[in-house]
Parts: C-alpha cells; structure tokens; sequence
C-alpha cells in the first residue's frame, strides 16, 4: 500500500521547515528566519513507530493577493489536498493571530485529520500559552520546539494515530501492477490506451490533461494486469494550475503500489533532467523499471539513430544500467507487441530467488578473485555468509565482521557478480551488510 502522507501547513514563519527537518532527519527544507522562504512544496520520506510515511513542507498560507503568496495559497491547498493528515503549526510564543483562524477555515473545509502543533514552546513555563489556541476547533494544541526537538514524540504519536489502517488491494497476488511515470506530455495516457487497444483514457496534447491516478485492470494472454496511470510530473518550482490536483506524491503513492514501473520519455524532446529525476523515484522504490521511448515515429532515423539514442540514455541514466529499453510508438502501435512480454519478464525477474548455496558459491569465488581492501588501520572486511531475504526487489543480506568495512564500491562490485551470473534485468538489487552476530 502506498505510504501516507503528512502536511506541514500554517501561516508563514511560524518554523514549518524547522519542524520538517526534524520529522525527517536531515536539513532539506531551507530555514531562514524570513517569510516566505519555503516557495513551494519539499518532499520526503519519514518513519515513526513503525510507520513509513511522506511528508510535504508548504509555503506559508498567508491571505493577501500579492502574486508570491497566491501560489504559495494554492500549493498549500494542494498540499492539503494530498495530505492523509495535517500537522497545523502555529507560533506560541507571537500568539494566535488572525492569519492563524484563516489558515484553521481551509482546513475546516478539508474534513481532513488535522494536529496542533504550538512551536517555539521551549520549556514548561511557556505551556500557559497555549490555552488560547483551543479557540482554533482544531483539537488539542500539542506544545513543541522544533528547534530543539521538545514535543515531537507526542506530536508524532498522535499523527500516526491519524494514518489510513492497512487494507487489503483489490486485486489477486498474481495479477501485475503497471504504473506509467514521466512528464506531461510524453504520451502516457496514449500509450495506456495502446496497451487496452481501446480509447479508455482521455488523450490530449495539453500537458496536465490526466488529473489523477487511474486503475485500469485488464487481461492478456491468461495474466491478469492493473495499469496506473498518472499525470505528468511538474517541474519542481512550477506552480500548479489551480484546477489541476496532481502532484509528485500521487505519482509517488502509484509507483508504491507498481510491481513495474514504465519510465516513459518522450522521443521528440530527448533527456531532460527533470527525466533523471523522475527515474529515481522508481529507482529508491525498489520497483522493477522499462525505459520506454515513446514517439519513436516521429524521428527521422538512419541505421545509427537507435543505437546512439540508447547510448545518451545509458551515460544519462546511469543508476538505471539494469532497466531495458524500448523504442516504441503508442500512436502507430508500431513495436508495441514487445511492451507487455517485458513487463511479465521483468515482473518475474523482480520475484526471483537464489538458492542460499548457489549464493554462497558465488560470493566466495568472488571475493578470492578480487579480495576486499583494508583500510586505513589494515582492518578487512571478511564476508562469512550470505542470504537472500526478500524478492520484489531482491535484496541479500551479507553477514561481516564489520559493516563499516563493506565500501561503496566493493558493493557495487558484488552487485555486478551477482548480475553477472544471474539475469536480473530490469530490477534493482539491494545488497544489506550486517555484524555476523546479529
């Protein structure tokens, strides 16, 4: 099931960034002591008491019409649109304002969950102030220092109380779940139409057309299949259309819930970087991934141009040196016939197990032909077993005398062992180091 989604929402510099910082781990959020500086949405990934969950930073919602906070509004209201639950984050130490019971109106109209956060509470002696805030209907003011971290337990406690309750898909264990990610405008929604050979998905050359996520179930050959469709990914700092309620985390919730992710590229326009960025998400997801280049009718072509277009993708794409890639046309339907026999293979490939012995032939032979180095102090990283502990994405777990010993690139040279002996196309492998005692 796809992870849910926490909103950090309120009117400007009340600490939202700061407070999404901690939730999260890491300084990604700009702060600066200025309103306004978080301009649009961050995104990011978090865990709390056995709950993975994203979370969006907002822009502060600030009721005037200067042209700054009328996108700031609207991504906010996008935010809270996505959000399974708010966090409302308030100023204790400035008070409630007028700005405050606004905020607290658009989230009365979304009948969404929503948790109090009363920031810039540092010690005990500041709780009286939050008796005020009971005045927003919101629930309970939760006092918290984002700057510190005081509070946030409890906060967090509460959120996740707030989170959707795991429910079972619809669909049957076999049946192969497809999502299509990519930017607007890159034939998705003409090439879900390909795959069903009929017209089931609205077509248009408006990029944005596709407002959400779509579940198309089908069947081929005896398989049962699931298409995701989703709406073109923005690039990060475009304000949304106000009609249009996609986001990269509705693109992020339909690749949590794929087996195969199709990364769809547009043959006209080539590479951008916004396609790199998009492929990673699949990619960090441990999704099975086919590059699909789309349009392929179009290009004028000699008996090079295939052959070079897949070598700009290999040097641009080179995290993704195990995805295949088809030269397609979802308009003439020319190559189409290979799509979906890719996607049973890659689905298959990406359930794949290793027989533990077979693995552990594989390692040793490894490691005698090119042992690991030592570091600085003459310690080596001594490997002394090996396991596969879960498919989709296969991912193996290595037992050491010390985890701190297993490099980067060491790893990436196991990884191509194991590929090099085992055809894992189109899938991520993960490969885990752990103390042999634990």
């Amino acid at each position: 099931m796809p992870k849910p989604v926490l909103a950090i929402v309120g009117r400007p510099n009340v600490g939202k960034s700061t407070i999404f910082n901690r939730i999260v781990g890491e300084r990604i959020a700009i702060v600066e002591d200025k309103p306004g500086v978080t301009r649009d949405r961050i995104y990011s990934s978090a865990e709390w008491l056995n709950h993975e969950f994203h979370v969006i930073d907002t822009g502060g919602i600030e009721m005037n019409e200067e042209p700054l906070m009328v996108q700031m509004r609207q991504q906010a209201e996008l935010a809270i649109e996505e959000a399974d639950v708010i966090c409302f984050v308030v100023n204790g130490r400035e008070g409630m304002t007028g700005a405050d019971e606004e905020v607290a109106q658009i989230l009365y109209r979304s009948k969404k969950p929503v948790v109090l956060a009363v920031n810039k509470i540092d010690d005990p002696t500041m709780h009286d102030r939050l008796y005020e805030f009971y005045s927003l209907g919101v629930g309970d003011p939760f006092p918290i220092s984002g700057s510190h971290g005081i509070g946030l337990g409890d906060l967090l406690d509460q959120v996740a109380e707030h989170f959707p309750k795991d429910k079972e898909e619809d669909y049957d264990e076999d049946t192969v779940r497809i999502s299509l990610i990519g930017r607007p405008n890159v034939g998705k929604s003409s090439l879900v139409n390909a795959i069903l050979g009929e017209e089931r998905v609205i077509v248009s050359d408006i990029p944005g057309t596709t407002r959400d996520a779509i579940d198309t179930p089908f069947e081929k050959d005896g398989q049962d299949y699931v298409v995701i469709d989703t709406a073109g990914m923005r690039k990060k700092g475009k304000v949304y259309e106000s009609t249009e309620k996609y986001s990269v985390l509705r693109a992020l919730r339909a690749i949590e819930r794929s087996d195969v992710v199709l990364m769809v590229i547009n043959a006209e326009e080539g590479i951008i970087e916004q396609d790199k960025k998009i492929a990673g998400y699949a990619h960090e997801a441990g999704r099975a991934i086919i590059i699909v280049v789309n349009k392929w009718d179009v290009i004028e072509k000699d008996d090079k141009t295939m052959k070079n277009f897949e070598q700009k993708i290999r040097d641009e794409f080179l995290y993704l040196d195990y995805a295949p890639i088809l030269f397609l046309s979802a308009k003439t339907k020319r190559r189409m016939h290979n799509l979906l026999p890719m996607v049973n293979k890659v689905s298959e490939i990406h359930n794949m197990r290793v027989p533990t012995h077979v693995l552990n032939d594989l390692i040793v032979d490894a490691v005698t032909m090119n042992p690991a180095p030592t570091d600085s102090g003459g310690k080596r990283l001594r490997i002394n077993y090996a396991t596969q502990v879960a498919v989709a994405p296969p991912t193996f777990v290595l037992f050491v005398n010390d985890p701190e010993l297993m490099h980067f690139s060491y790893r990436r040279f196991l990884e191509n062992k194991i590929r090099d002996t085992f055809d894992f196309t189109g899938t991520p492998i993960r490969i885990i180091a752990r103390k042999k005692n634990d």
